[in-house]
C-alpha cells in the first residue's frame, strides 16, 4: 500500500510530536538534512516586505496559493521571517500577565503562526512535486533549523506553565467537553514530549529531533536518487506482453532521457508493476524486479542502511529520555490501538490464514508453469517474486477467464475522475466544477476544481488533481490540504489535493489505469472528501489518531466496484460502450482473487516494523534484521515486502508512520465492517447509513474518541470477521 495518506494538518496548540506534524507536512513530504545545526535567532521584526511567499493568499475562493510566483530562492528568507512572527505570536501568550484561562491560552496559540502554515504548504509541494538539487540543498539545511526552533519553543517552561494551570482547573472553569479534550490532550502531549525534562534533557531532545530531520532528509534524498534511475531496454522485442499505449509512454520516456529509438523503465511502482505483470520477457522481468527490491540496498553513494541505523539508535534514545520502553510505546500512546501488543493481536489474527492462501496462490501459478513447459511453450521453472504477478494473471484467465488486458480499456483516468466525484455527490452532496486554468497552479499537468454544496451551492473549497509522474516528484500516492477547515477564527474553505504518479499515455491517447490504479484513485479521494466534510470549531481537534486516517480512503475504494459507477463511467476508449455485465460479473467473481499476495506483502512490511520499534536494542544490520524477522514469521519466499526497509520511505523519511504501518489493516478492519452496514441496510448508496457515516466519523475530527464515534455509528466495535470475509479468509 504505497499510498502514504495526508499528515494531519495541526495548528500550534498540538504541534509538538515530530516535524511533520508541527510544520503541518504531508507524510512523506518532509526530505531533510543530514547534521543538526543550531536555530538561527528570529529576526525583530514580523514578516514584512515583498517575497510572495509570505503574502496572504489573494484571488478568488477565500484566497488561492501563489504557485505561479514559487522559486526555491524565497525560501531561506520566508522561514526566517514567519519563524519570528511564530515565536512572537506564541511569545505574546507566554507574556500575558492574566492568569491563564483557555481563551487567553489555548485560543491565541491555535490561531498563531498562519503566515508559517501557509509557507510550509507552498514548501510541502516545492520538496514533493517539484523538487530538484536546489530544492534538496535548502531543505538539507533549513530543516534541522526549524525542527530546532520548533522543539525549542515548545519546551519553554513557562508556555508549559500556562498550559499546566488551565489543565488543573479544567473541570471548575465552566469549559465546555470540546474545550476540555483540547486541554487535556494538549497538556498529555507536552508532557509525552518533554515538558517535564530537566533543562539538560530537553537540551538532548533538540540535539536528537535535528538529528534525525538531517537523517530523513539523507533517506528520502538517496531514495529519490535511485527512484530517478531507468532499466533501458533496446529491442522492443523484450516489451513482448506490455499493452502498446504502455509501450508508447516508455518511448517518451527514453526520449526525455536523451536515448530515442529506446524504451526506459522508471525506478518506481508505476513503471515496474505494469512489466513484472505483463511481460513475456522473465528476464526483462528479473532485471526491473531486482532494480526495484534493491532501491537504496545497492552498496553504493545512495545506500540507506547506514542512515537507518542511526535513525533507529536516535529514536531509541529519545524514546527513553522521554520516558517509553520503546519508540514503538511513545509512537502509539496516542493512537487507537495504544501499545503494540494491540496492533500486534490485530496483525497476527490474519497473517496465518494470508501464509495458507499464498501457498494455494503458488500451487495453482506452478501447475500452470509445469503445464506450459510440459507442452513446450517454455522452459521448467520454479515460481519466483519476479514472476508472482505474471503468472497470477493467468490464474486469473484460468479461473475466471479474466485478464487485466481485457478490464484496462474500460478504465479511462478522466472518466473514473468524474466517477468519484459522481459518487461523492450521491453520497454526501459534494459537487465539482473543473476550473483548470483560472488560478495557478504548480505544473501546467495539475487540473483544478471547484468543490460545492450540490443542495445549497455554497463553496466547500478547491481540489487540485495532480495524476501523472514526473521527474523530481517522488513516488506513491498521496493527498495533503493547502489549507484546512476550521470555525475558531472565521469559517475557512478547504484546499485539497491528491497526488498520483500515473504513467501518462502518448500525446492524443486517453490515459487507461489498471483496476489497482483505480482503486488508488479512490483512496486518495476518500482522504479528500474527509477534509473537505470535515466542520470542526477548534483545528486542535481537526486531526485524527494515526491509525484511523486510513480508514475514510479504504472505505471509499468501494465504490469503484458498484454497477452504478461501473455502467456509467466504465467506458471502453475506443467505442465508448459501457464495460459488458459479463466482464463485471467476472471482476466481482474475482475479488477475492490474489489476496493472498496482496495482504503478505502489505502485512510483511506492517509486522517488520512493529518489530523493529518494538525492542530496546535497534538492530545494527537492516538486511539482517529483515531476513531473519520474515524468516521467523514463515514469509513465503515467492513474495518481497511492499516496502523492503532500505526503501521504505513511510518509516524513514519522517516519524510519520514508524510503528504506524499496521494502521493501514486497522483501519480496514474498521472499513469492512462499515461497507457490511451498507450491505446490511441495501446497498451502497443507502442515503441512512451515508449521513450517519458523514455527521458521526467524517465531519467530527477528533472532536471525540474515534473509538466511542465508531460506536456510535456502528452500535458496537468493529468486526474482524467482516475483515477476514471480504478477503475470502476462513472466520472462527
Amino acid at each position: 500500500m504505497s499510498r502514504p495518506a495526508p499528515a494531519v494538518r495541526r495548528r500550534l496548540s498540538m504541534m509538538l510530536a515530530s516535524t511533520a506534524m508541527i510544520m503541518g507536512y504531508t507524510i512523506m513530504d518532509i526530505q531533510t538534512a543530514s547534521a543538526a545545526q543550531p536555530a538561527p535567532a528570529p529576526a525583530a521584526t514580523a514578516p514584512a516586505g515583498d517575497n510572495p511567499m509570505l503574502a496572504k493568499w489573494t484571488g478568488p475562493f477565500e484566497g488561492v496559493p501563489p504557485w505561479d510566483k514559487m522559486d526555491p530562492e524565497l525560501f531561506p528568507d520566508a522561514f526566517q521571517k514567519a519563524m519570528a512572527e511564530t515565536k512572537a505570536d506564541v511569545q505574546a501568550v507566554i507574556d500575558n500577565p492574566a492568569e491563564p484561562t483557555f481563551e487567553n491560552t489555548h485560543v491565541p496559540m491555535m490561531l498563531a503562526g498562519d503566515t508559517m502554515e501557509r509557507l510550509f504548504a507552498l514548501w510541502g509541494v516545492q520538496t514533493s512535486n517539484k523538487s530538484n538539487d536546489r530544492v534538496e540543498d535548502i531543505d538539507a539545511e533549513w530543516s534541522p533549523k526549524l525542527t530546532t526552533f520548533y522543539t525549542e519553543l515548545f519546551l519553554d517552561p513557562k508556555l508549559f506553565a500556562r498550559y499546566k494551570a488551565v489543565y488543573d482547573k479544567r473541570n471548575s472553569s465552566g469549559l465546555n467537553a470540546q474545550q476540555i479534550r483540547i486541554v487535556e490532550r494538549s497538556y498529555d502531549e507536552m508532557v509525552r514530549d518533554g515538558a517535564n525534562l530537566s533543562a539538560a534533557d530537553k537540551a538532548k531532545l533538540v540535539q536528537m529531533n535535528s538529528k534525525l530531520e538531517g537523517l530523513f532528509s539523507a533517506f528520502s534524498s538517496k531514495l529519490l536518487g535511485d527512484e530517478k534511475l531507468y532499466t533501458f531496454v533496446t529491442d522492443k522485442n523484450e516489451l513482448a506482453g506490455l499493452e502498446p499505449g504502455f509501450v508508447a509512454s516508455l518511448a517518451s520516456a527514453a526520449e526525455s532521457q536523451g536515448k530515442p529509438g529506446q524504451w526506459a523503465i522508471k525506478n518506481t511502482r508505476s513503471s515496474a508493476q505494469p512489466v513484472l505483470q505483463g511481460a513475456t520477457n522473465r528476464a526483462l522481468r528479473e532485471r526491473v524486479y531486482k532494480a526495484f527490491i534493491s532501491r537504496g540496498d545497492n552498496g553504493d553513494a545512495n545506500d540507506t542502511n547506514a542512515t537507518i541505523v542511526e535513525i533507529l539508535k536516535l529514536r531509541q534514545q529519545r524514546a527513553e529520555l522521554l520516558g517509553f520502553p520503546t519508540h514503538a510505546h511513545y509512537r502509539m500512546a496516542d493512537t487507537m490501538a495504544k501499545t503494540p501488543e494491540a496492533a500486534m493481536g490485530l496483525m497476527m489474527k490474519v497473517w496465518p490464514a494470508a501464509v495458507a492462501r499464498v501457498k494455494e496462490e503458488v500451487a495453482d501459478m506452478q501447475a500452470i508453469a509445469d503445464a506450459e513447459a510440459k507442452a513446450g511453450n517454455g522452459p521448467k521453472i520454479t515460481i519466483e517474486p519476479w514472476d508472482y504477478r505474471f503468472y497470477s494473471e493467468k490464474v486469473r484467465k484460468a479461473k475466471y477467464d479474466l485478464e487485466e488486458s481485457e478490464v484496462k480499456p474500460y478504465l479511462q483516468l478522466d472518466k473514473l475522475r468524474d466517477a468519484m466525484f459522481w459518487s461523492a455527490g450521491q453520497l454526501y452532496d459534494l459537487g465539482f466544477r473543473e476550473n483548470t486554468g483560472t488560478i495557478p497552479v504548480f505544473d501546467p499537468k495539475v487540473r483544478t476544481f471547484e468543490v460545492y454544496n450540490l443542495k445549497t451551492n455554497k463553496n466547500v473549497g478547491v481540489f487540485y488533481l495532480d495524476n501523472f509522474a514526473r521527474d523530481g516528484k517522488r513516488s506513491g500516492a498521496w493527498m495533503t490540504t493547502y489549507r484546512s477547515q476550521q470555525t475558531l477564527g472565521g469559517e475557512r474553505n478547504v484546499l485539497a489535493s491528491n497526488n498520483n504518479n500515473f504513467t501518462e499515455a502518448a500525446k492524443g491517447e486517453p490515459t487507461l489505469i489498471s483496476l489497482d490504479d483505480a482503486q488508488t484513485l479512490f483512496h486518495e479521494f476518500g482522504h479528500g472528501i474527509h477534509y473537505l466534510l470535515q466542520h470542526v470549531t477548534y483545528p486542535a481537534l481537526a486531526g485524527v489518531p494515526r491509525d484511523f486516517v486510513e480508514y475514510p480512503s479504504q472505505v471509499n475504494e468501494n465504490w469503484l466496484m458498484t454497477p452504478e459507477v461501473l455502467s456509467k463511467y466504465a467506458t471502453h476508449y475506443k467505442t465508448g460502450e459501457p464495460m459488458p455485465q459479463a466482464l463485471v460479473d467476472k471482476i466481482l467473481a474475482s475479488d477475492k482473487f490474489n489476496q493472498g499476495f496482496n495482504t503478505v506483502e502489505y502485512l510483511a512490511s506492517a509486522i517488520v516494523d512493529m518489530k523493529l520499534h518494538d525492542r530496546k536494542t535497534p538492530p545494527a544490520d537492516v538486511d539482517a534484521f529483515e531476513r531473519e524477522t520474515l524468516a521467523e514469521m514463515g514469509m513465503p519466499k515467492e513474495i518481497v515486502m511492499r516496502h523492503r526497509l532500505p526503501q521504505f520511505g513511510h518509516l524513514f523519511s519522517s516519524d510519520a508512520y514508524s510503528a504506524g504501518y499496521y494502521s493501514y489493516l486497522w483501519s480496514e478492519t474498521m472499513d469492512a465492517d462499515t461497507w457490511a452496514a451498507f450491505t446490511e441496510a441495501g446497498g451502497p448508496w443507502d442515503r441512512t447509513v451515508a449521513d450517519k457515516f458523514r455527521t458521526i466519523l467524517l465531519m467530527t475530527g477528533n472532536e471525540t474518541d474515534r473509538a466511542e464515534a465508531y460506536r456510535a455509528f456502528r452500535g458496537r466495535d468493529p468486526d474482524v470477521s467482516a475483515l477476514l470475509r471480504k478477503r475470502g479468509f476462513p472466520v472462527e
